[in-house]
């Protein structure tokens, strides 16, 4: 499987081979396939989308090795179908930028109760955008839609300071920090994407309102086309021995 070299740049100083690992938010399985590559002796993918987990199960497939390591769990984050301190290397690739304010603590509670004690915590994702990045106008627009639409937003782009406070309340250590994409290349496929989510949220949303937020995210895409604005980090941290089970609630 074609493995990104943002998540074998994560993956390469962390102890994978033989472990029982977790890719917490498997998107399209970027970080289990990049697992599997490193030797992962198991690999839970966890997704609450129904299309990810077919995407998943369909990228392992042609392996049968690969496929008799990997087990595809449709579940919440928040409440993963794991046993406690059942897993070694948790990876969170791109994960914490689709989580709410309102949620990441109980997304990080959750992933501290399935750690092993001296569990392997991989969180890659995003900083803020810059004041200057002209694609942040159409984050906003995004994520405008979606509050109104459902009453969250969309992206949260957390500073890898504050994620690592957040986990060191749970009794993770830092490790080391590395910057995987500077500037991170948002392509015409990505624009275009986010985009069309704007739209499909502002369709929920009452017009005028609904009309004019999606005309905006399209106006918006099509004079950003593309844009290299940002950074994306990628942040190791540890559990310690003896607080996997104590956890604040």
């Amino acid at each position: 499987m074609d493995v990104p070299t943002t998540v074998t740049a994560a993956l390469d100083d962390r102890p994978v081979r033989g472990a029982v690992c977790l890719e917490a938010g498997a998107g399209t399985g970027n970080a289990t396939a990049g697992l599997l590559d490193a030797g992962a002796k198991q690999v839970y993918a966890v997704t609450n989308d129904p299309e990810h987990a077919t995407i998943v199960r369909d990228r392992v497939a042609p392996s049968p090795t690969d496929r008799a390591r990997t087990a595809v769990l449709e579940a919440d984050v928040r409440s993963l179908p794991l046993a406690d301190d059942s897993v070694g290397i948790v990876t969170a690739h791109g994960l914490f930028n689709l989580v709410g304010p309102a949620s990441v603590a109980a997304v990080a509670r959750e992933l501290t109760r399935v750690a092993a004690p001296g569990c392997h915590l991989v969180v890659d994702d995003y900083e803020p955008l810059p004041d200057d990045a002209a694609i942040r106008e159409l984050f906003a627009l995004e994520n405008a839609a979606s509050q109104l639409a459902r009453g969250r937003p969309a992206l949260t782009f957390y500073p890898a300071d504050a994620l690592g406070a957040l986990f060191s309340g749970y009794g993770w250590r830092f490790d080391r920090e590395l910057t995987l994409l500077d500037p991170v290349p948002w392509s015409a496929s990505h624009v275009e994407a986010h985009a069309s989510v704007a739209t499909s949220f502002a369709a929920d949303v009452p017009d005028p309102m609904g009309g004019w937020l999606a005309d905006e995210a399209e106006r918006v895409a099509d004079a950003v086309e593309s844009e290299s604005a940002g950074e994306m980090y990628s942040v190791a941290m540890r559990l310690s021995d003896s607080v996997a089970a104590d956890a604040p609630e």
